[in-house]
């Protein structure tokens, strides 16, 4: 899915632009932000709880991040990053087995955010408040968007699925529902689907809207010379 990766050179969130990723104390502070997560909302967690957390003064915290928000933010890189990094080249090999690939990005999203779903609820919560969370979500959404709009162009233009909708607001509308979904699962914020079955019920739809059937074609295996 490298259409989907965070762009190399991203402006890291906190304060030091030059800073180790490799950082004790940063890692400490970000430690402490998602384990805090867990107990508390978001806006019950102060800099003097990181700070603390962290095994730091406050001044210190000043010195990594500009603000609980940077923080926040970060996670949010961290948890895209890697969920990116677990989708791999999943989509550039969809045509050997459409079903097996979606079910397994699907899955692996899956696993990525639900291993941070702390962090994920937390951003979802303030995104209405926070312009520079809903804008780096709104980015990264955007990628995601891209990178299934072409699998779907490309499983259109080798016969695989139909013609029909607008191949991009079909990619909107799927990442939509996927992100609307999880949220629920996560947050118990019912009506929700179990989690131990949300990645297939996830993957029917998607089956459903792209090849108007579950089992779409396979490409057919290579013939010996």
């Amino acid at each position: 899915m490298t259409s989907a990766r965070t762009p190399t050179g991203a402006v890291p969130r906190g304060r030091r632009a030059g800073r180790s990723t490799g950082d004790d104390r940063e890692t400490a502070i970000l430690a402490t932000a998602e384990r805090l997560l867990r107990e508390r909302p978001f806006g019950d967690i102060s800099i003097d709880d990181l700070a603390r957390g962290a095994g730091i003064s406050r001044p210190t915290f000043y010195f990594y991040f500009p603000s609980k928000d940077a923080v926040l933010l970060t996670l949010l890189d961290r948890v895209t990053e890697e969920a990116n990094a677990a989708a791999g080249d999943v989509l550039d090999r969809l045509a050997d087995d459409p079903r097996a690939r979606w079910r397994e990005l699907i899955a692996r999203f899956h696993a990525a955010f639900g291993g941070h779903r702390d962090v994920v609820l937390a951003c979802a919560q303030v995104r209405g408040t926070n312009a520079e969370v809903r804008r780096l979500w709104a980015e990264v959404l955007e990628r995601w968007v891209r990178a299934v709009q072409a699998a779907i162009e490309v499983e259109r233009a080798r016969g695989a699925a139909p013609d029909g909708l607008p191949a991009r607001d079909l990619a909107i509308a799927l990442n939509s529902m996927n992100e609307r979904v999880w949220y629920a699962t996560f947050a118990g914020d019912g009506p929700a689907v179990a989690e131990r079955d949300v990645v297939d019920v996830l993957l029917d739809v998607w089956l459903t809207a792209i090849y108007r059937t579950t089992t779409p074609p396979v490409r057919p295996p290579a013939e010996t010379p």
